[in-house]
């Protein structure tokens, strides 16, 4: 043990030690010999390979087996070809592979994306390529036992190659999936914001944009419009908005977009689907509430096409507006002619309430608006006391008394249908308005 200790510590170590220190075959050793074997067939080959390992992907990967296109083949074969060949020049070279080895990596990966094929997808494929890589590599070695042994000692090296590339590959894809998203994001707020100007795309790149995801110049289509409720001052969380944006998003149907302080919805309509389609906003906005997150929403009326969606729009903010301020989903096409013609009052129509109408209602709603609620519930049971007593939960005495102090206080006599019109409306913009 003591001999074996002071030859190896004199530098006369054993032909098989000397090759575990020094793996690469450095020096003009015969592993050194057979690297340079297996790295000339593998490049002789590497086309032949590269169509090998494409030839198993469209095989293997049902998302490339959709791609009947020659074009599409013949770039994952030479993106194959490409990864193969700085494996060999890193063999040949020895030395360890970087990073910079696979500059073109990212356009390949890039293309993967707008092509739709999944990360997992892109790896499978390049896990193809290292096992086809692999069994190169094997036929390079045939029966030659210099390259056997060669074989043996760049297994590390081939590992280490193939993971720096594929580690290069993944981060690619996800660079490229994160410019796909920001700039769909861009075109989406771009688009939207034209189409709100009146502004309908001309241009084949944005109507092509807008009709895959099924908008049209003569598509039926409603604009949904919801925003966050929050403490005077503050502003609404961006995580919220976030939420409520993928509450209304529609995977690959219409258009989404955070703006200011609404998250605007452009939503494609099909024939007779428009109670569909309110049914699945409320559904995505009633999900929110486990999040904490109580949106105000308001949905158009169905229009035909995007030349109206400046209308549209107004119309949503309009069917929000009725909600008050109050968490939920209001459509326009749900809303009574009162609703209606209460939201579109001005200036005007609030001057036109009389001083002591507008105070009756302050005053109720101030404390709690008992008065405005019988008010409501009386007209809404057809004028018919003990039903809306009923509905009330109280006695019928009671409702008549409050007719009547509603009657003294307005100076309106709610058994005339004329002037409960008018009081009902003056209850209402006033509510509206506070």
């Amino acid at each position: 043990m003591t001999a074996v200790t002071a030859a190896d510590s004199a530098g006369m170590a054993s032909p098989r030690a000397q090759r575990a220190s020094d793996p690469r075959g450095r020096g003009g050793h015969p592993d050194g010999q057979g690297v340079d074997r297996i790295a000339a067939v593998v490049r002789r080959r590497n086309d032949e390979l590269a169509a090998d390992a494409a030839e198993t992907m469209w095989v293997d990967i049902a998302s490339y087996a959709r791609y009947d296109d020659r074009g599409f083949r013949a770039e994952v074969e030479q993106h194959c070809a490409q990864v193969f060949g700085a494996i060999t020049d890193i063999l040949a070279e020895r030395r360890d592979p970087t990073r910079s080895d696979f500059p073109w990596t990212g356009r390949h990966a890039m293309r993967r994306v707008d092509l739709g094929i999944s990360l997992a997808d892109f790896m499978q494929a390049f896990r193809i390529g290292q096992i086809t890589l692999w069994d190169g590599v094997l036929d390079g070695v045939g029966d030659d036992p210099v390259a056997k042994d060669a074989a043996l000692l760049i297994v590390g090296q081939i590992m280490r190659s193939i993971e720096v590339g594929s580690t290069a590959a993944a981060e690619a894809y996800l660079e490229a999936q994160q410019f796909k998203v920001a700039d769909s994001a861009r075109l989406a707020r771009d688009l939207l914001e034209d189409l709100l100007e009146g502004r309908p795309p001309t241009v084949r790149p944005r109507l092509e944009a807008l009709a895959d995801v099924g908008i049209g110049e003569g598509s039926p289509l409603a604009v949904v419009v919801g925003s966050l409720t929050v403490p005077a001052g503050g502003s609404a969380d961006r995580a919220a908005h976030a939420l409520l944006r993928s509450a209304l998003n529609n995977p690959g149907r219409g258009l989404v977009v955070v703006r200011h302080d609404e998250v605007v919805a452009v939503v494609p309509v099909e024939d007779g689907g428009e109670d569909r389609m309110i049914t699945r906003v409320r559904g995505g906005v009633a999900s929110l509430a486990g999040h904490g997150v109580f949106p105000s929403v308001g949905v158009s009326s169905v229009h035909p096409g995007f030349t109206e969606i400046p209308e549209a729009y107004e119309e949503a903010r309009m069917a929000r507006r009725s909600l008050r301020g109050r968490a939920g989903v209001q459509s326009l096409s749900r809303m009574s002619t009162l609703d209606y013609l209460v939201q579109t009052h001005d200036r005007t129509a609030r001057r036109l309430v009389r001083p002591q109408v507008r105070a009756f209602v302050q005053e109720d709603l101030a404390a709690g608006g008992t008065f405005v609620e019988t008010l409501r519930r009386y007209v809404a049971c057809d004028l018919n006391a003990k039903l809306a007593a009923v509905e009330l939960h109280v006695h019928a005495n009671t409702v008549y008394y409050r007719l009547e102090r509603i009657a003294e206080r307005t100076g309106c006599d709610v058994r005339r249908v004329e002037e409960l019109i008018d009081l009902l409306l003056a209850v209402s913009i006033v509510s509206g308005s506070d």
